[in-house]
């Protein structure tokens, strides 16, 4: 059965934009690939990036591209040129040395959609180990600190998929142009 797409993520990744040359998106630890599938839905060319070679063979098809990575290994380095995405997606993954290449791998009309669990998870169950929850404002720091404009921000409890606490953002790169931008949202 294949898990339901973020309906944050449905929402902001409208904003991500297209242009009349293929500009890649960066779905990252995409797991089993719900959210490579809707931005290739939507018309984008996808990078699905994730460790694990099982999850990234469910998430493979029309449009995406896969890449296996273990972006937590020692010496492991970020693989993408800065500027390359014209839209990044994270979910359910936090690995905080990588903020800063997370920012700086945003086209400077990109977007960044971010969501993932926060200090309080804990009552609901796992992750509970605080090194995999946001402190609070944690993601309103890495896109100032990233140089990104924040659009949306939500800090509070979920019901589905399931009941958690989770921090959500969605930033864009200095010159995206909130007035051309499909706001309809």
């Amino acid at each position: 059965m294949l898990e339901a797409v973020s309906g944050w993520v449905a929402r902001w990744s409208a904003l991500i934009p297209r242009a009349q040359f293929p500009r890649q998106v960066l779905d990252l630890a995409c797991g089993s690939g719900r959210h490579a599938r809707l931005l290739a839905s939507l018309g984008h060319e996808v990078i699905a990036l994730d460790r694990d070679a099982q999850a990234l063979a469910a998430a493979s098809g029309e449009g995406i591209a896969t890449v296996q990575h273990d972006l937590e290994a020692p010496g492991a380095a970020w693989p993408f040129a800065p500027g390359r995405f014209a839209g990044i997606v994270v979910t359910n993954y936090l690995h905080r040395p990588l903020f800063a290449d997370i920012a700086a791998g945003l086209a400077p009309d990109g977007v960044l959609v971010y969501e993932t669990f926060a200090r309080g998870n804990e009552v609901f169950g796992k992750p509970s180990n605080p090194d995999f929850l946001l402190s609070p404002g944690e993601l309103l720091d890495l896109a100032g600190r990233g140089g990104l404009r924040v659009i949306a921000y939500e800090d509070g409890v979920v019901e589905a998929p399931k009941r958690a606490r989770v921090q959500r953002l969605c930033a864009v790169g200095p010159e995206f142009d909130l007035l051309r931008a499909k706001l309809d949202l």
